[in-house]
């Protein structure tokens, strides 16, 4: 059999010696699990699992000749460092808390190895996880990305299976939404100064960092419509949306005597501009926006969150109010999935219960 186990008498303890013979390289491996082989047992240990590593054909020396006793975290670290010019800020930062809040502590105390992660490995670590079931599920999905890339780096020769998503208990929570009246009402308690990005996101039913990082050039005049092609992720502004597609978006008639009333600020390239703000180009941030919106609810008494208020808000009165069915909302919004407004449909069985009864609902408070 391949390796051999030596003794080193200064030292009083053992070694593996293992020849690489891709890499013509002979390897002195001297601990096991990050413990020194002061025994002879743990380094026959050692040698058996480095045998039957090559015999199943999954040896990497990079398992034996590291202190960390799994070669997962490393790989994991390696791995988001090699894919960061490719994601969002916001989703680095989502993985940099997955990473060291669950990921690595959980294999600190269970050294798996990469080849070893199999269904039940995973389901063990879902169970585990600290969060609710959404949460579980993110940090799942982390870990399903970096094995993806392992696979691609021929470093696992199969994807492993994980959990399916029933066993993470998320329950999708009815949302919450206002009528046009109460919606409208909220916004014209915002100042006045600060109700065009408000106005803008009720009537095209767009995320708010799409909003915060629309440029002048953005709105085509020939067109009369609105390119949506950049957005803001953990406050840094970046060259796409969320969901790397553009749109374009026609400009709402509604909002059309709100642009044309809009201040012009030539030293700023955004199309909303913050009268008080003090970042450079002056443009606004989310937590700002959120704070707008708390205090204008609580002068009118309501209680709700801005996206719920606004998009939310907006589909909903489109399907329950102005009567359009989910495909049409699909074709308004540009949603690429059909299945993403389906969060609608609960609302939706109202209108169809209000068409049976030949009745009309009242929405006000």
């Amino acid at each position: 059999m391949k390796g051999s186990i030596q003794y080193l008498k200064q030292r009083e303890r053992y070694y593996v010696q293992w020849y690489h013979s891709l890499e013509k390289k002979v390897y002195k491996i001297y601990k096991y699990n990050g413990e020194f082989l002061y025994h002879k047992k743990l380094a026959e240990k050692l040698l058996a699992c480095m045998q039957a590593d090559y015999e199943k054909g999954v040896f990497r020396i990079e398992k034996y000749t590291r202190e960390i006793p799994t070669d997962i975290i490393p790989f994991m670290r390696q791995w988001l460092e090699d894919e960061k010019d490719h994601l969002t800020p916001a989703t680095i930062k989502d993985y940099e808390n997955s990473l060291k809040n669950h990921l690595e502590p959980w294999f600190t105390k269970n050294p798996y190895q990469l080849h070893e992660l199999q269904y039940d490995v995973l389901c063990k670590l879902m169970s585990d996880i600290d969060r609710a079931g959404k949460g579980k599920l993110n940090v799942m999905y982390c870990l399903r990305r970096c094995l993806e890339y392992a696979k691609k780096s021929n470093k696992i020769h199969v994807l492993p299976t994980f959990p399916e998503k029933f066993k993470y208990n998320i329950v999708d929570p009815i949302i919450q939404w206002l009528p046009e009246s109460r919606q409208i009402e909220i916004i014209k308690a915002i100042p006045e100064m600060h109700q065009p990005i408000f106005w803008w996101l009720k009537y095209h039913m767009r995320r708010p960092s799409e909003a915060m990082a629309l440029y002048k050039i953005d709105y085509l005049k020939n067109m009369d419509a609105f390119l949506i092609r950049r957005s803001f992720s953990s406050k840094k502004l970046i060259e796409q949306t969320k969901t790397k597609r553009q749109h374009l978006i026609p400009c709402n008639p509604d909002f059309k005597p709100i642009m044309k009333s809009m201040p012009v600020h030539l030293s700023s390239p955004f199309f909303f501009v913050n009268p008080t703000g003090k970042l450079e180009g002056k443009h606004y941030q989310h937590d700002y926006l959120v704070d707008l919106w708390n205090k204008a609810c609580k002068e009118v008494g309501e209680s709700i969150n801005m996206y719920a208020g606004l998009k939310h808000s907006s589909c909903s009165q489109y399907i329950n109010e102005k009567g359009l069915s989910l495909d049409e909302l699909q074709m308004l919004t540009d949603h690429a999935n059909r299945g993403s407004l389906l969060k609608y449909a609960a609302v939706h069985l109202e209108t169809k219960r209000r068409l049976m009864k030949g009745k009309v609902i009242d929405f006000g408070r």
